[in-house]
């Protein structure tokens, strides 16, 4: 059963930093695609970041330059590192990974197993 588990979330002024984490379990980690997405209230879940099973990295547009995806393989850990927070990066954060009959397509990845999210929060 593939598990993962999010934390790291919080509250941050404009100009922070928050680095998430997402511990996966259940499955073999260094096979798949990882990624970060978001859900502000209101609105659709967007993608952020993914890192692919060659730890190639890809990043929205959004976030590019101030958010960084990666992973240590011996902790089955997924990383989000972000930078100069914005009010608009608001949102909960999903950690994500791939699966066969996943219904989320983000940069050539299927994504299928979901967390519970962690809540980010940015005050101006």
């Amino acid at each position: 059963q593939v598990q993962l588990v999010e934390s790291g979330g919080g509250s941050v002024q404009a100009g922070g930093y928050l680095r998430l984490s997402c511990v996966a379990s259940g499955y073999a980690y260094r096979s798949r695609c990882m990624g970060w997405f978001r859900q502000a209230p209101g609105l659709e879940r967007e993608g952020v970041a993914v890192i692919d099973s060659t730890s190639r990295t890809y990043y929205a547009d959004a976030v590019k330059g101030r958010f960084t995806i990666s992973q240590d393989n011996a902790k089955n850990t997924l990383y989000l590192e972000m930078n100069s927070l914005k009010p608009e990066d608001t949102a909960m954060y999903y950690c994500a990974t791939d699966s066969i009959d996943g219904r989320t397509w983000y940069f050539g990845c299927r994504f299928g197993y979901w967390g519970q999210g962690t809540q980010v929060t940015v005050s101006s």
